[in-house]
């Protein structure tokens, strides 16, 4: 099958090879050099985004966010009729049915883990689409970069798009959690190594697995797998999904990381209530902490960087 495959930073990249053992693939990337690698496996490499889906049966797209989508993709009426388009691009729901709308062979694809599964064809993945037969057709196609039991079809992308959200801040969270158990550590004399094994029976034992390394110095956050830039961008994605649902004016751009939404009204009047942690106090003070090292220049470093002792303090 003839792919064009738009996106091939760190994990498109992991993707794209799957995908090239088995199919005929043309990359692009905004970063041209970001595409030696796959190049050098075989795949065509196309100067811009129309060249590369020239002929395409298949469109994949692995884009750092909504608004690149929206440049690259949408904005230019990118995808042909009756082309399927394959995002892998973490997006909010809303931001999926709007991709749907434009283009309605528009199939969300969001994958869960890091860059190790991705290598091992163990990444959990979505597929979202309200169309039976391209679900599956996409199913089949992505099989190659998920481990077969956390392969899920949905019936929506907007829904997938959940998913994927859902999966982040879980990731935020205990990180954040995982910075705070080490302080908690240090400020009673526990070294961080003894930090991470107390950690092992509790439920930052996921985390402290994952991100040991990190801590340990047995790994450089220069190298990582996950950015502090695009997890901090996921954690907006977030806050504004949650805010735009509960009608509060409190987004990810607030200063005031502590305030509450409280709800507001609907449009006949009546009072509309948000479930409470609808602030999400706990993503807020993850992207603190995330925004923190971006400003000190660490934003393409693996996101443990807010675990490092030399880590900014939040407010700084």
């Amino acid at each position: 099958m003839r792919i064009a495959f738009l996106g091939t930073g760190r994990m498109g990249t992991e993707l794209a090879l799957h995908l090239l053992a088995d199919h005929e693939l043309t990359v692009w990337n905004r970063t041209a050099s970001r595409t030696e690698r796959l190049a050098e496996a075989g795949a065509g490499v196309a100067a811009t985004p129309v060249e590369a889906v020239e002929g395409a049966e298949v469109v994949v797209s692995s884009l750092f966010g909504p608004d690149a989508v929206r440049e690259t993709i949408t904005g230019p009426s990118l995808i042909l009729e009756g082309v399927p388009w394959v995002d892998t691009t973490t997006v909010s729901p809303a931001d999926a049915e709007e991709f749907a709308a434009a283009v309605p062979t528009y199939v969300g694809v969001p994958v869960i883990g890091t860059l190790g599964p991705a290598r091992a064809g163990k990444l959990g993945v979505y597929v979202g689409s309200p169309d039976g037969a391209l679900r599956d057709q996409v199913l089949a196609l992505v099989a190659p970069w998920a481990d077969s039991d956390r392969l899920r079809g949905v019936d929506s992308a907007a829904k997938a798009a959940t998913g994927k959200l859902l999966a982040n801040l879980a990731l935020a969270v205990s990180a954040q959690g995982l910075r705070e158990a080490l302080a908690l550590g240090e400020a009673t004399g526990t070294p961080a190594e003894d930090v991470l094994d107390m950690l092992g029976s509790t439920g930052l034992a996921f985390i402290a697995g994952m991100k040991g390394p990190f801590v340990r110095g047995e790994r450089g956050t220069e190298s990582g797998d996950f950015t502090a830039d695009a997890i901090a961008k996921d954690a907006r994605l977030m806050i504004d999904t949650v805010a735009a649902g509960t009608g509060s004016s409190t987004g990810s751009n607030c200063s005031d990381s502590s305030g509450s939404a409280d709800g507001s009204d609907n449009a006949d009047g009546s009072s509309r209530t948000s479930r409470p942690g609808s602030d999400l106090p706990a993503v807020k003070a993850a992207l603190a902490s995330l925004d923190a090292e971006i400003e000190a220049g660490h934003g393409d470093n693996d996101f443990s960087t807010i675990l490092l002792p030399g880590a900014r303090a939040t407010g700084e």
